[in-house]
């Protein structure tokens, strides 16, 4: 899922480390009855629409507010609208989730119904959904995405208002895992049509069967809220009432915000991070969030070059970077997938570790290298000079972070010139959508717990490719991870170890950290676990009186 290049960011379907550290605000007034907890997002809402939602802000409200099959808690996937985690019959390829009782908070039930509404929708090319291929591997998903069958024949359907079974074209490992993500949750296709394109574009046009309902947001503002749902099946397990939100650019005014009480958790980057590590209420989160260049070579043709693409890998100082502009205890990325994801099911070593092994020349500092990779390319490609814009978000930490690569950059490849560009969040989403950048700050948090999350981002067809970067090669390989070695632990990873390799040698996008978020959060608060995707888990948190 994406995320901003400011000082917030999210994980995946589920995805934000905010999504939980909170207590009951001090400035708000709230009665001693009430629990509330105050946080901050770096930006606005996008959308509510699950199938269109593509970044962490719209997706950690969207979560707040509904339920698919499962929930994690803490490290655990357990069931949410389905009763059980299933077990799958037919040789892995079909699935059949029996429903509990649940309601919109309307009080119409949850069906099965709303889920084949929801999923067809999904796939459905008229909605554009940027997460459909998740898809891929459901009966006819591909087909209906390519438009030559109907949504109506994806293999998914209401074997009874209770009962959901889901038939896939062979077994996908992962599959279970993407439950819990958006794209995957029931929507209500009498409201959905009743709302028409209105549908997730404001507060009053959302509805919700999770833990909160949204209120306050008119599709634009800055600040909203979410409140506790009483219609929700598990609303016994939800203590905190209220969840006031603020969008806060500025990691300075995060730190006023958080010391005078108005905010119970504050995400700090730069001078602010640094600081805030020697407070009591510091806390370092380590998150499967990588962020990294992406180039784009439809609009910029010189980036087919793999020398021009690895000499400005090489032109960054990564941890001279983290040290001096962000300042918040993040990593190196020597790969474009997270460590701390997935490990190999035979030796448990790390796979990003092991994809990273040999490789991590092409992400090493090395102005000397650099210089001759790119007076070679630019040789190759026929230029002596290139002027690119960086696209980026318009935070207080994007700005200082283009600053630098401007910097570098053009101090280590002779003849280039970088110009910047800041944008808010939701216009830099559009215009990496459009292909409309030259270079674009970028930053992906995990969907699910499986190195294919990050790495089917960039084969040639890739709704997230906003690069178009493309081998052949490497998209043998992912091929081959979802399908030829679906069920062979040991064959599937070597495949995706492989195609990582490829990824890096020929930076066919430029990772440069892996965040470790810095925060300052009030200690009121009891029961936070963290997921796998470093995520917390709102259902069981208390505030202390």
């Amino acid at each position: 899922m994406r995320i901003t290049t400011g000082f917030k960011a999210a994980g995946a379907a589920v995805a934000t480390l905010m999504l939980l550290a909170g207590c009951q605000n001090k400035a708000s007034g709230t009665s001693a009855s009430k629990s509330t907890w105050s946080r901050m997002e770096s930006d606005i809402i996008s959308t509510m629409d699950p199938s269109k939602s593509t970044d962490a802000i719209s997706g950690t409200a969207i979560n707040d507010t509904t339920d698919g099959l499962y929930r994690y808690s803490g490290t655990e996937l357990k069931p949410a609208i389905a009763t059980k985690i299933v077990k799958p019959t037919k040789n892995g390829t079909v699935y059949t989730f029996k429903l509990r009782d649940a309601k919109w908070s309307n009080g119409d039930p949850v069906t099965a119904d709303d889920f084949v509404f929801a999923w067809r929708r999904t796939v459905d090319p008229a909605t554009k959904s940027q997460y459909a291929y998740l898809y891929s591997g459901v009966v006819n998903a591909d087909a209906v995405m390519k438009g030559t069958k109907k949504p109506a024949t994806l293999g998914v359907k209401a074997l009874d208002k209770h009962t959901l079974q889901v038939t896939l074209e062979h077994p996908i490992p992962y599959f279970q895992k993407m439950m819990v993500n958006g794209p995957f949750f029931p929507q209500n296709e009498k409201y959905v049509k009743k709302m028409g394109s209105k549908y997730g574009t404001q507060a009053k046009y959302t509805l919700a069967n999770g833990p909160y309902k949204l209120t306050g947001w008119n599709g634009s503002n800055n600040s909203w809220q979410e409140v506790k749902n009483p219609t929700y099946w598990n609303a016994k397990n939800v203590h905190i009432d209220q969840i006031n939100v603020t969008a806060v650019k500025d990691a300075t005014t995060a730190m006023n915000l958080f010391q005078s009480g108005k905010l119970d958790d504050a995400a700090l980057t730069g001078h602010q991070a640094a600081q805030a590590k020697t407070q009591k209420d510091y806390r370092g989160i380590k998150q499967t969030s990588v962020f990294y260049l992406e180039l784009n070579e439809k609009k910029v043709p010189a980036f087919k070059n793999t020398k021009l693409r690895q000499a400005m890998s090489m032109a960054i100082n990564r941890e001279e970077y983290i040290k001096k502009v962000l300042q918040d205890g993040s990593i190196d990325a020597p790969t474009v997938t997270p460590s701390g994801l997935a490990e190999n099911p035979t030796t448990k070593e790390d796979f990003s570790k092991e994809a990273a092994q040999g490789y991590t020349k092409y992400t090493s500092y090395n102005p000397k290298e650099a210089k001759a990779l790119w007076t070679a390319g630019m040789q190759e490609v026929g230029k002596q000079n290139l002027t690119l814009e960086l696209l980026t978000d318009d935070t207080d930490n994007a700005k200082r972070s283009a600053e630098y690569f401007q910097n570098t950059l053009e101090k280590n490849l002779p003849g280039l010139k970088v110009t910047i560009s800041t944008v808010p969040f939701k216009t830099r989403l559009t215009r990496s959508q459009d292909g409309q950048f030259d270079m674009v700050l970028s930053g992906w948090s995990a969907d699910f717990t499986d190195p294919i999350t990050f790495l089917d981002l960039f084969t040639t067809d890739g709704s997230y490719n906003d690069g178009k970067w493309s081998n052949a090669t490497f998209d043998k390989l992912i091929n081959e991870s979802q399908t030829t070695y679906a069920t062979n632990e040991t064959k599937r990873w070597q495949v995706m170890v492989q195609a990582q390799q490829l990824l890096t040698q020929e930076q066919g996008v430029i990772p440069i950290y892996q965040r470790v978020q810095a925060h300052l959060v009030n200690p009121k608060i009891q029961g936070l676990k963290t997921t796998p995707a470093g995520t917390f888990d709102l259902i069981g948190a208390k505030i202390k009186k």
